[in-house]
């Protein structure tokens, strides 16, 4: 179930960095799995994971944010409307 708090909402992703093929899975509907390319060095892998998250979201790249996990696999994204 999605949080919704004043066009707010709270995604939970388990990143695995280092994939040969890029894979979103939606284990729940605020819960997904995401395999990117790119290395967690540089906050590539972040990056690559904002873009994935907005396109399957459908929401512009600048709403979503890393809310926390920054340097963890398990993070917690938060999508403003």
């Amino acid at each position: 179930m999605l949080q919704n708090l004043n066009y707010l909402m709270f995604v939970k992703v388990k990143v695995k960095t280092g994939a040969k093929k890029e894979l979103i899975v939606e284990k729940k509907s605020d819960v997904f799995e995401v395999s990117v390319k790119e290395k967690a060095e540089r906050n590539m892998a972040n990056h690559r994971v904002i873009s994935i998250m907005s396109k399957r979201l459908k929401v512009p790249e600048n709403k979503v944010r890393i809310k926390s996990g920054h340097h963890k696999p398990s993070k917690i994204l938060e999508i403003m409307d």
